[in-house]
């Protein structure tokens, strides 16, 4: 049996091509999206042969030898591979070692400059870091480390099996998948929202749900939506509807867009592709996060031929790297570029830091001379450590240098800057507070649309003026419209149908807002998105005596 064994190792390892992947399969082969929770796993021994991706495999030694034995087996290239208790004695802040997808990476020199902090890669030194790493992390991120701390590839087979464990979390989520209702009898966006809570993992959850300290803004977002009523009008020949706009010189299938919305695969293992896919299906736009977990040169080729998307830019506190990324970017031709501005200090995203204490209590990083514990960061703070802090109305300039497509200023917050923004040569404007995760007690976005109209008008045929915060309805889509929005983002609702149902969600997304944006528009009597005008819409009650908004014409 034993020799039975070793030779069915011996025909594995030879019979493997350069084009499979180093991969941890023990950690990830059996790991299912059922199961999105927070419990490693690993799988057993035979399959351990699998995750080894490095050509055609004749070891120089004999391939026979015991799993415990010290010796080090050597590649046909006279690469090592490295045993798995080798890499456990490097796990101290002075000499760190994880692996990430079947590589050893010596990290020591990067744990004090690591984004989100010291302590994650701590807590992970000496060990398998893939479960946790790729979730939040393109592909690329690891090619800001040097050749000379890529140490090697992990021998798969000095790897111990570990038993499956399944937590509670686990258990949640698998339960109530098996009650989670198809797509089709998803009426509503609230529903995604409802089902993500009960599907999504709790660190998944905090992140996408989490806005910034008592969450004021963020309940405004919404709340403020149902202020503006509509006007209908009647007698209009709406037996048919045309939802197809355009903004920036993008044409659109429906007046919506896919807000930047990070870190997807949280929800789901394809993350960013499944958005850029039903963006796609759907012939809507999708602005991609600059802190997208795939990478970047991934979701571009999910895209359908044809399909435009925005690239969204926070400014590195090195504006060099800036420059390369923003000319790399370039070359893949998006519709535009979204400068966000709406976050100059990182807020405290309360439900996403309380989340992960609840996950990783916090620990004394004694080689660091901590003199308390620390609190760990949320994933929103350890995402955004390499934004600059300090942007100006130049910085707007400096990315004109960069890359000649159209620049979309996100965060805007105020009719003044709307104004600077022009001044300063911007195509587009998005109103937006970063869905109430930035400056608590920011106004919103609905209301800043309101008062430009209001009261400069003007500006609305110097510049392409979009808005997203709070946006869960087709009606929400249609108010703003009317009020002179070009078009409306929507971020969180795709984030949790992408969690429940995957791409499948995400178009369903799409449908259920471009349904209800037809039926809203016919009902109101516009039959197009040009039909919207201001005068149909304006501030609730009190209905006695009207509620006229004063840029409708007299009567």
């Amino acid at each position: 049996m034993q020799s039975g064994l070793h030779s069915f190792r011996r025909t594995l390892l030879r019979s493997l091509r350069p084009s499979h992947k180093v991969y941890s399969a023990y950690a990830h082969a059996k790991r299912s999206w059922v199961l999105a929770g927070t419990t490693a796993v690993a799988v057993s021994s035979l399959a351990l042969v699998f995750s080894a991706g490095f050509g055609n495999l004749i070891l120089l030694e004999d391939e026979t030898r015991n799993l415990d034995q010290q010796k080090r087996t050597v590649l046909a290239g006279g690469q090592e591979l490295i045993p798995y208790d080798e890499v456990q004695k490097h796990a101290t802040r002075g000499d760190c070692w994880v692996i990430i997808d079947g590589m050893v990476y010596d990290v020591t020199d990067f744990v004090s400059q690591h984004p989100g902090g010291a302590e994650v890669i701590l807590r992970n030194a000496g060990k398998d870091a893939t479960r946790i790493f790729k979730p939040l992390h393109p592909p690329d991120a690891l090619d800001i480390l040097d050749e000379s701390q890529r140490v090697g590839p992990i021998d798969p087979l000095s790897v111990p099996a570990l038993e499956e464990v399944e937590t509670e979390e686990d258990k949640r989520i698998k339960e109530a998948r098996k009650s989670l209702p198809p797509v089709d009898a998803m009426l509503l966006l609230q529903d995604f929202e409802d089902w993500g809570q009960r599907i999504l993992s709790g660190t998944a959850w905090a992140y996408y749900r989490s806005a910034a300290d008592s969450e004021n803004t963020y309940h405004e977002n919404r709340d403020a939506f149902r202020r503006y009523w509509l006007r209908p009008r009647i007698l209009r020949k709406v037996g048919h509807g045309n939802t197809k706009t355009s903004f920036l010189g993008i044409d659109t299938e429906t007046p919506i867009f896919i807000s930047p919305a990070a870190m997807a695969k949280l929800g789901h293992p394809l993350g960013e592709v499944n958005l850029t896919r039903g963006a796609g299906k759907a012939g809507i736009v999708q602005a991609i996060s600059a802190n997208a977990s795939c990478g970047l040169d991934e979701i571009m080729e999910a895209r359908e031929e044809g399909q435009k998307v925005i690239y969204q830019i926070y400014l590195n506190k090195d504006r060099k790297a800036s420059e390369i990324l923003l000319q790399k970017v370039e070359k893949l031709k998006p519709a535009a570029v979204m400068f966000t501005v709406d976050v100059p200090w990182q807020s405290k995203r309360t439900m996403d830091t309380r989340a992960k204490n609840t996950v990783n209590p916090p620990i004394k990083d004694t080689a660091a001379g901590d003199k308390k514990s620390r609190a760990p960061l949320g994933v929103s703070e350890a995402i955004g450590g390499y934004q600059d802090r300090d942007l100006s109305w130049e910085d707007i300039a400096f990315i004109r240098r960069c890359i000649s497509v159209p620049i979309i200023v996100k965060g805007v917050q105020s009719v003044e800057d709307i104004e600077l923004c022009v001044k300063a040569g911007a195509e587009g404007v998005l109103i937006s507070n970063h869905g109430g995760r930035s400056c608590d007690y920011a106004p919103a976005p609905i209301d800043i649309l309101y008062e430009l109209r209001c009261h400069r008008p003007d500006l609305f045929n110097q510049i392409d003026v979009l808005i997203d915060g709070g946006v869960r309805t087709g009606a929400d889509v249609v108010k703003a419209l009317a009020l002179g929005a070009k078009a409306v983002g929507v971020g969180r609702p795709f984030l949790y149908a992408n969690g429940t149902h995957g791409q499948e969600g995400v178009e369903r997304v799409c449908e259920i807002l471009q349904e209800e944006i037809t039926n809203t528009m016919r009902n109101a009597g516009a039959t197009k998105v040009s039909e919207l005008v201001p005068e149909m819409c304006g501030l609730a009650g009190p209905w006695v005596g009207g509620n006229r908004p004063p840029y409708a014409p007299k009567i």
